[in-house]
């Protein structure tokens, strides 16, 4: 790495050691004297990032609508949050809504198909295509809007996206009604026939972020390689620059200490809730999906990717969340037969799920990133692809966004879409407010006005 004047440090700059490679944070030093942010190359393209959590959310159905459990009442900017929803209005500067989109490619198209809604749910969420039915090596989807982003703007980082999960993959290749497993694991699709499974290993994800391949070789944390290095960097920059710096190694370590915490519970001899989880891989959901979140924190912070995906769930999954409240099973819960008091219980459960998003999304914002910050320069996309999880349809699907995508979403609004809006078009919306030149997503009709 070449560091002599503040015009020489590169925005692909890193600091190597033996085992290790450290992408640094966008820097002041990175952008020559009396330029622009928007001006420089330093000014980097938006990030994305998909999360899924599946199997709808009460309030979808026809006979539940009227709660308002997750839609909100109001349309536009004067809207009050939905119980579900409610867990954001801290950030409401940065959230759209976007409620009454159908998830159409989702549905049974063929009497073979009927009753199969879980195997296809998944494939179909970034896609918007209807996933061919079978349980062979002749897989067949869409490609998914995190690679449609990545072949424009990943070209420039490290890994061009990154895919996460918490559940197991399923290790048998049929799940059931004649699909692939690959369909109910996967949200990402690089293309049509290649389907890429998300890394459920905290470990796994962090040597993939920072590593070069030799952690057997290094001893110790994976900084210490990269010590010297940044001892003499921060020698040649700003105080600012110093700070920033600092801070981001100090968070690449609290990340590092967690997971060997964890490594050392799961090798402690004590019964795991998760008994065959690999090593690494949390007990507690909510651990986990706090720890892959700020894994994609620092992977956008330093530019090692500018795109996620994030499956948070399965749809036959029957985990109990404790920390929720909710002591019944996801899945035989989600099926609640209409009574009030499951759909309110199930409700309490879609409403702990997306609490977990504004720690995320906290942690973007308190990011700088150039002229503003990684919210501002992000947009966060949460949803299903199933509305109503009782009956397995796939109408009203749940969906808000996040951040401003560097000033193209203003935020701070709820759009109601008439009746028979494709979820594809907020799927062509998240692109093109991103930079993305593109006709359509899948069966997308145009872009939703927010």
């Amino acid at each position: 790495m070449r560091l002599v004047t503040r015009k020489s440090i590169s925005r692909r700059s890193v600091l190597r050691g033996v085992g290790v490679t450290l992408a640094l944070p966008l820097l002041d030093a990175m952008v020559p004297a009396q330029t622009p942010w928007r001006k420089t190359a330093g000014a980097t393209p938006g990030r994305m990032a998909c999360i899924e959590m599946v199997h709808g959310a009460a309030g979808s159905s026809v006979g539940t609508t009227g709660r308002q459990y997750w839609s909100p009442v109001r349309d536009g900017a004067d809207f009050d949050f939905s119980y579900c929803l409610e867990p954001l209005a801290p950030l409401r500067e940065f959230v759209t809504i976007i409620s009454g989109t159908d998830a159409r490619q989702a549905e049974a198209f063929a009497p073979t198909e009927v009753g199969a809604d879980h195997f296809r749910s998944s494939a179909v969420f970034l896609t918007a295509t209807h996933p061919k039915q079978t349980d062979g090596a002749d897989v067949a989807g869409g490609v998914s809007i995190d690679h449609l982003y990545a072949r424009q703007f990943g070209r420039d980082t490290r890994l061009p996206s990154i895919q996460l999960g918490i559940e197991f993959v399923e290790p048998t290749n049929s799940c059931g009604f004649t699909y692939s497993c690959i369909y109910s694991d996967a949200i990402s699709w690089a293309s049509p026939a290649a389907p890429l499974l998300p890394e459920i290993n905290p470990r796994m994800v962090f040597e993939n972020l920072f590593g070069d391949g030799a952690a057997a070789q290094r001893r110790g944390s994976i900084l210490d390689g990269a010590a010297p290095q940044a001892a003499r960097l921060k020698n040649r920059v700003g105080a600012a620059d110093r700070s920033r710096v600092d801070r981001h190694l100090a968070e690449i370590r609290a990340v590092e200490r967690r997971i060997e915490a964890i490594e050392k519970r799961n090798t402690s001899g004590e019964e795991r809730e998760l008994a065959i989880a690999p090593l690494g891989v949390p007990d507690s959901w909510e651990e986990h999906v706090k720890l892959m979140f700020d894994l994609q924190v620092l992977a956008f912070a330093a530019d090692i990717t500018r795109v996620s995906s994030f499956k948070m769930s399965h749809d036959v999954s029957n985990r109990i969340f404790p920390e929720s409240g909710v002591k019944s099973p996801f899945h035989t819960l989600s099926h609640h037969n209409e009574d009030a008091a499951r759909i309110a219980e199930f409700a309490r459960l879609n409403r702990y799920h997306v609490s977990m998003v504004p720690y995320f999304l906290e942690k973007l914002k308190n990011t700088p990133d150039g002229d503003g910050s990684l919210l501002d320069h992000s947009l966060v996309l949460y949803g299903s692809p199933m509305g109503d999880s009782n009956t397995h349809n796939h109408r009203r699907v749940p969906l808000f966004l996040a951040g401003h995508a560097g000033g193209r979403v203003k935020g701070n609004q709820h759009c109601a879409c008439a009746e028979g809006t494709p979820q594809a078009n907020a799927l062509l919306t998240v692109l093109r407010r991103l930079g993305v030149n593109i006709d359509r997503v899948g069966d997308s009709t145009g872009e939703i006005a927010i």
